[in-house]
């Protein structure tokens, strides 16, 4: 790649684009999902960290003293959004990956005191400052593999000073590196040891108003999230905690039907939730309710890969008109899978998603699953200029190798955040 002659202006040319990705701002529905205008021999002009103007090459504002970026003759996309990680975590649960390869399965594991527990343990016996030093790295990999906003959780405290810790640890991640970062409040993940046999005392304790209010104006986090499902929290349960959030001014997720179909995406709809995610078993009346609401649907097929069972059924709810997202779910127990290009790939081969579906939910609809559709997760004038340059000509050429990295640069509101030393 050549690089540009000062690669942080406040204007810069993307140049040399043989192919931009011109995904379009979402929420994408049906088959607007695979709508994305593929435009030959493009470029970008960023103005202050914003698109300014993007079309033709030859038609390209050619302002003196413009400093310039070739991408070499690559694709261009906009920057990938990862809706829904559990980062910030701590510890290795690397011995339950062995046991559910002998057969045994996640909700055993759980049930047994293995699962969320252990990691639990794990964050609540590390600082701020461990938690920062453990997941930074992972951010940077993730940035190098042209994702350029991540959905970050608590819910490994399980306590209200360590879910604080956490979401304090993924504001000072954020200041550490240059991945965007929004942050969710997920005190009902699990219910601790010490309130075993007790949910309902316990979700009085992590969802006081004192507290959610303090999560919420004091900017720890913009949404609250619930795992809501057979082994965890039920549908009453998880309504009255989302209530008290949405009253102290959190905007709404909820971990929806990945074990079984309790009717947490209908609640999801009923609550107009932002997104409903996993919805492994999810059904008419749950799709029917996430449809009304305009929820984004989150799919999250690496943890479907990783626990060996069955998918989400992504064709359906596209066809059926819902926004769809797609995400690693990047966490300690059910998908150590940090890579989006990877699940990218999943969605592609074996929920036989078309490319363009896949950018499109990894870009447009991830946006708004964490309520950025408005400046993110697009090429449009307005926009944060957030961009992959990759290595392949087209899109299509990037998906069909999936097994290395083909990222070239990523550049994070028009300024260089990434490049990859030349081989």
């Amino acid at each position: 790649m050549r690089p540009a002659a000062t690669p942080q202006a406040d204007s810069l040319l993307v140049t040399d684009i043989h192919t931009l990705a011109a995904v379009k701002p979402g929420p994408r529905r049906g088959s607007e999902m695979r709508d994305v205008p593929m435009l030959q021999g493009a470029a970008v002009l960023i103005r202050d960290g914003r698109i300014a103007w993007f079309g033709p090459q030859r038609e390209a504002p050619l302002d003196e003293g413009l400093a310039t970026l070739s991408a070499s003759g690559g694709c261009v996309i906009p920057g990938l959004i990862d809706p829904h990680t559990h980062i910030p975590f701590a510890g290795d649960r690397s011995g339950e990956f062995v046991r559910r390869l002998a057969g045994e399965s996640y909700l055993s594991i759980l049930e047994s005191g293995g699962g969320i527990r252990v990691t639990s343990e794990a964050v609540r016996a590390a600082t701020v400052e461990d938690l920062v030093a453990e997941n930074l790295p992972r951010l940077r990999r993730m940035l190098e593999r042209g994702v350029t906003r991540v959905e970050c959780k608590s819910g490994y405290g399980l306590a209200p000073e360590h879910e604080i810790k956490q979401l304090e640890a993924v504001r000072e991640l954020a200041h550490s590196q240059p991945v965007g970062l929004v942050a969710t409040y997920l005190g009902a993940h699990a219910v601790p040891a010490e309130f075993d046999g007790r949910p309902d005392a316990y979700l009085d304790e992590i969802g006081a108003e004192p507290l959610l209010r303090q999560v919420a104006a004091g900017g720890l986090a913009r949404f609250a999230d619930v795992f809501c499902d057979r082994g965890a929290f039920t549908v009453e349960q998880a309504r009255r905690y989302l209530e008290r959030a949405a009253a102290a001014g959190l905007k709404l997720k909820v971990h929806a039907d990945e074990l079984a179909q309790i009717g947490a995406s209908a609640l999801a709809g009923a609550l107009r939730a932002v997104s409903a995610d996993h919805l492994e078993r999810i059904d008419d009346d749950g799709i029917a309710a996430l449809r009304s609401a305009g929820t984004v649907a989150v799919v999250l097929p690496g943890t479907s890969f990783f626990l060996g069972i069955e998918h989400a059924p992504a064709r359906r709810l596209i066809d059926a008109g819902l926004p769809v997202a797609l995400a690693t779910d990047y966490n300690p127990g059910s998908c150590m899978i940090e890579s989006l290009p990877w699940i990218m790939a999943i969605a592609c081969c074996q929920l036989r998603l078309h490319p363009c579906e896949v950018l499109t939910a990894c870009t447009a609809n991830a946006a708004a699953a964490i309520d950025e559709h408005t400046r993110a997760g697009a090429v449009a004038v307005g926009f944060d200029a957030d961009l992959v340059m990759l290595e392949a000509p087209t899109v299509e050429r990037w998906f069909y190798e999936p097994g290395r990295n083909q990222v070239r640069a990523v550049l994070r509101q028009g300024r260089v955040v990434y490049q990859r030393p030349e081989r």
